[in-house]
C-alpha cells in the first residue's frame, strides 16, 4: 500500500504542475471514464435525483446526472492542484460574498460555526478562507480516512496555507473546549450521512426523512457560538463563490432544533438552485427511521 501511495503522490505531484487548461481536458477525460465506462455509483446518483426531484423527467435528470459527472471530474484535478498552486494565485479564485457577515461576528470576539454541505469545491473554500483571516485560528471537522497514508495526503492538503487546521471528528468537543475563549473558526460539513446512533434528528429533505447530526447545534447553544451558513458554487470553470447567510447570530437563544432545521433549509435551498452542484452520488439516504 506504501508503494501504491507513492506512485499516487508523484502522480499528483506532477498533475498538479499543469496549468489549468491542461487539467480541464484531463478531467473531462476523466468524466467520460467515470460516466460511460466505470459508470462509478451512477445507479446511486440517479435514485438520488429521481427521489429528491420527482416532478422532473428522466431526460432532466440524466442531463443533471451527467453536469455533477463533470462537475466531479473538476473537484478531482483542482483538489490535486492544490499540491503546488500559490496561495495568490488560488485566492484569485475563490471570492466570499456576504463577507461582512464575520466581521460582525469578530467585532464580538465571537467564535464561529460555518456550516457548509458538500457543493462545490469544499477543499478549495478551506485553503482561501484561512488566508482571508490570518489573524483568527481555523480548523475543519473532518472524519479520517482509513488508510493513513491517503489520510495524511489529504489533510496535508487541508493545512497547505494554514498550519493544524483539521480537527477528527471525535475529538471535536474537547478541542472546542480548549480554545472556548479564543474567537476562532470551526467549518463543519453537516450533510453527511450519521450513524443511526449519530442521528440527533430527523428532518424533510428532499422529500424524505433524512437523519442528521446535531453536534453544531449543541456546541453552538452551549457556547453561545455565532452560525452561518456558506452556499459554495461554481461561478465558471475554476472560479468558486462562497456565498455567507445567518443561521443564528446568538446559538444560546435559539429554539431547540431550529439551527439544525434552518440549516437543512438553507442546503436544500442551496442545492435546488444548481442541482448538478452537490455530492448526488454520497449514499445520503441509506438509513431509514424504522
Amino acid at each position: 500500500m506504501r508503494i501504491a501511495f507513492y506512485i499516487f503522490y508523484a502522480f499528483g505531484w506532477l498533475l498538479s504542475k499543469l496549468p489549468f487548461r491542461l487539467l480541464y481536458i484531463i478531467s473531462d477525460f476523466l468524466y467520460f471514464i467515470l460516466y460511460y465506462v466505470v459508470g462509478y455509483r451512477k445507479k446511486v446518483s440517479y435514485e438520488n435525483l429521481r427521489k429528491s426531484f420527482p416532478e422532473k423527467d428522466e431526460k432532466w435528470i440524466r442531463a443533471t446526472a451527467r453536469k455533477y459527472y463533470k462537475n466531479l471530474a473538476d473537484l478531482f484535478v483542482e483538489t490535486t492542484k492544490l499540491m503546488t498552486i500559490s496561495k495568490d494565485k488560488l485566492q484569485k479564485r475563490f471570492k466570499y460574498k456576504n463577507i461582512e457577515i464575520i466581521d460582525e461576528f469578530l467585532k464580538q470576539n465571537k467564535s464561529i460555526i460555518m456550516s457548509i454541505g458538500h457543493c462545490g469545491n469544499w477543499e478549495w473554500m478551506g485553503n482561501t478562507f484561512g488566508p482571508t483571516y490570518p489573524d483568527f485560528k481555523g480548523y475543519a471537522i473532518v472524519k479520517p480516512l482509513n488508510n493513513k497514508y491517503f489520510d495524511g495526503y489529504i489533510n496535508g492538503l487541508r493545512s497547505r496555507f494554514s498550519d493544524d487546521s483539521t480537527i477528527y471528528f471525535k475529538e471535536t468537543f474537547r478541542q472546542i473546549i480548549k480554545r472556548k475563549d479564543i474567537p476562532t473558526f470551526y467549518v463543519f460539513a453537516a450533510d453527511q450521512t450519521p450513524t443511526m446512533s449519530e442521528a440527533g434528528f430527523w428532518g424533510e429533505f428532499f422529500h424524505q426523512e433524512t437523519p442528521f447530526f446535531t453536534g453544531i447545534e449543541k456546541i453552538a447553544r452551549s457556547l453561545d457560538f455565532g452560525v452561518i451558513f456558506m452556499d459554495i458554487y461554481r461561478e465558471k470553470r475554476g472560479h468558486y463563490v462562497g456565498e455567507i447567510s445567518v443561521i443564528a447570530e446568538s446559538a444560546k437563544e435559539s429554539e431547540e432544533n431550529k439551527i439544525t432545521k434552518d440549516y437543512i433549509v438553507k442546503l436544500e435551498k442551496a442545492i435546488r438552485k444548481r442541482p448538478d452542484n452537490w455530492l448526488w452520488s454520497h449514499r445520503r439516504w441509506k438509513h431509514s427511521r424504522q
